[in-house]
């Protein structure tokens, strides 16, 4: 595995969303390898709306996130145990980290 000092090819994105009476919610957040942090939470409850937000995060915000996830052995895992997406609602998760990839649902 590549040391937390290199970006390389580097993407997380994580996901957690249902359909109910107020319509699609979810929460979904994306960190891409040029520092862009995307960040989405759609909730229709008392009317609220789309709340979208961008920023840039510099190397050392990636570099820590990429220890994290190399530290927490992540990549090690799989989802196939997991229980299957249903009407409650889904998780996503999708990390790629060198020539790694994962991406879980539940």
């Amino acid at each position: 595995m590549e040391d937390s000092d290199s970006i390389g090819e580097f993407y997380v994105r994580y996901y957690v969303g249902h359909k109910g009476i107020y319509g699609h919610e979810f929460l979904e957040f994306e960190f891409r390898p040029d520092g862009r942090l995307r960040y989405a939470n759609n909730s229709n409850y008392k009317s609220d709306v789309l709340i979208r937000k961008e920023v840039y995060v510099n190397d050392i915000v990636l570099k820590e996130l990429k220890k994290i996830i190399q530290e927490s052995e992540i990549m090690k895992e799989d989802d196939s145990a997991w229980p299957a997406p249903d009407k409650i609602g889904r998780q996503e998760l999708e990390i790629r980290l060198g020539n790694m990839h994962i991406s879980f649902t539940t």
